[in-house]
């Protein structure tokens, strides 16, 4: 009886052990080889450098609210250790607001959003608002916005940095990134290497 549990018992441990090995350890670094090879910037978080300093990644959003700059789109997240006090792009507590289409509270606050971009951005009162500036994401953390939600910016941050519309314009225009191979997703512009080239141009 003895011998014939142990019969299995062995048979078992050897498995998990090589399982942990090969799926633990070595399937591991060999898909960490392959990224770092192949894609070493994305595998490293896709940083932002600027003068040396690491101030951000390409796939985290930032809080950006000067006139000067073009500003992402809203974004719920909380302190960790005070989830009553909201801290926007918290990269440690991602989420959404949780609030359905229906909920009063998140038609307030789109309302309330869509007045204040019309007060900022110089806007008509019946002008339309892309609604990515209105609502935040499923993480909160989206570093970009669609190509219309940077336009509709384009003449704030033109008369802010001292610059021509059309120079502004265009500056969005080559942030512009296409359809993920072609086909996935809307063309988008990352709101820090937008702000980042801005900041290039006008010193």
């Amino acid at each position: 009886m003895v011998r014939c549990i142990w019969e299995q018992v062995v048979p078992a441990i050897r498995l998990t052990l090589a399982m942990a090995v090969l799926l633990g350890i070595l399937y591991p670094l060999a898909i960490t080889g392959v990224a770092q090879a192949a894609f070493p910037r994305q595998a490293n978080g896709s940083l932002v450098v600027r003068d040396g300093h690491v101030i951000g990644s390409s796939l985290i959003g930032q809080q950006f609210t000067g006139a000067r700059y073009f500003h992402g789109r809203p974004s719920p997240t909380v302190s960790v250790s005070n989830p009553q006090r909201a801290q926007p792009y918290n990269a440690e507590n991602s989420g959404g607001s949780n609030l359905g289409p229906s909920d009063p509270a998140l038609i307030r606050q789109v309302a309330s959003r869509v007045a204040a971009i019309r007060r900022q951005d110089g806007l008509g009162s019946d002008a339309r608002v892309p609604v990515d500036l209105v609502t935040a994401s499923g993480s909160g953390l989206d570093p970009d916005i669609s190509v219309a939600a940077a336009l509709i910016q384009v003449p704030r941050v033109a008369r802010a940095r001292h610059l021509s519309p059309a120079r502004v314009r265009a500056v969005v225009m080559s942030h512009v990134q296409g359809r993920i191979l072609g086909l996935f997703g809307e063309p988008v512009v990352n709101v820090l290497e937008l702000n980042l080239a801005l900041d290039r141009i006008s010193r």
